[in-house]
């Protein structure tokens, strides 16, 4: 049995029947070989950053530590970059601009596996990662055959992709190749990095004071996992139609929201949680963040049980009240 409380960022304590950690795509070619994973359940961990374990795992989990960085070619105004899927994203991103290679820096200091960020389709302050992935090399774990996806392949969606539902437990991601700006074109949009560079008086920012702007709102609105057990955004940002949204708008003229390109309407699903009273709120070990209503903490020796508990209570409030269905963007198992 392994116990798997330092492989989560909840620091739930539960237990699998085994843990592997794949270093290279050979000892995972020979697993699929010996039928070592036809004998039993698997799951693919990551930096385990994104999961919840509300019981033991009965079976083989495999944690992925395929590591290495390198450049495949470049050209005066861009370079691609090959990734393994077991490296660190926050330290590859701080590599990136360190570099002066610009379109990863709002998405500094996400937690995480490189392998992880496609699956989830990781975004943050008006970025998400399906603007820089060029492919994703997986191996299919019944056959072991290598298959590359292209970016359509993919099938990109919000905090979503093939890797997340047709394709689920499919693949083994094992590379992402991102192209990345020699010449970056910086995004400043979002209303805190904003207000970060016009505090430092920046006025001609680069990617370094992009991506240190986002580390700053990320440390002051976020726990660290080191001292409190949490994955972030537990859930994600519902989307609503025209005719849902001004019915909204006119019972609760001060609802956040973003207006998308299909003239949808992305609503602040930590405005929903923090309107109905849930900021700073405990259940038993389990609560919402006092700074963060959209992140779930383990507020000592929680269970998972309790965390989702906790979750679903949100979860039905929040559909009660306002007709609107919160999805975990948290995988629960």
């Amino acid at each position: 049995m392994q116990n798997l409380l330092p492989y989560n960022s909840f620091k739930i304590e539960a237990f699998s029947d085994d843990l592997i950690k794949i270093i290279n795509i050979e000892q995972l070619l020979k697993l699929i070989k010996n039928k070592e994973l036809e004998k039993s359940k698997y799951l693919i961990l990551g930096g385990g950053s994104n999961i919840l374990f509300t019981k033991d795992f009965k079976g083989i989990v495999l944690k992925n530590e395929i590591k290495g960085v390198s450049k495949i070619k470049e050209d005066e105004k861009n370079i691609w970059l090959k990734v393994a899927s077991g490296e660190n994203w926050s330290d590859f991103v701080d590599y990136c601009v360190e570099n002066g290679w610009g379109g990863l820096e709002n998405l500094s200091l996400i937690p995480g596996t490189a392998g992880a960020a496609p699956v989830q389709n990781i975004g943050a302050y008006g970025v998400e990662i399906k603007d820089r992935i060029e492919t994703v090399e997986a191996i299919e774990i019944k056959t072991g055959k290598q298959k590359l996806f292209s970016k359509e392949e993919c099938d990109f969606g919000y905090r979503d992709s093939i890797f997340k539902n047709k394709a689920k437990n499919n693949y083994f991601i094992t590379f992402i190749t991102l192209k990345l700006d020699k010449e970056p074109v910086l995004n400043t949009t979002y209303g805190d990095i904003k207000m970060f560079l016009e505090q430092q008086n920046i006025k001609n920012p680069t990617i370094s004071d992009v991506s240190n702007a986002v580390k700053k709102i990320r440390k002051d609105k976020l726990p660290n996992p080191e001292f409190i057990g949490n994955a972030g955004s537990f859930f994600k940002n519902p989307i609503i139609d025209k005719k849902h949204f001004e019915v909204l708008i006119n019972k609760y003229p001060d609802i956040k929201y973003y207006k998308d390109k299909n003239d949808n309407y992305k609503i602040a699903a930590g405005w929903l949680i923090e309107n109905e009273g849930f900021k700073g709120f405990c259940q038993g070990n389990a609560a919402v963040h006092h700074k963060q209503a959209l992140v779930l903490i383990n507020n000592g020796n929680a269970k998972g049980i309790e965390i989702k508990n906790l979750a679903f209570k949100i979860i039905e409030t929040i559909n009660t009240k306002y007709g609107i269905n919160l999805t975990p963007e948290v995988n629960i198992l």
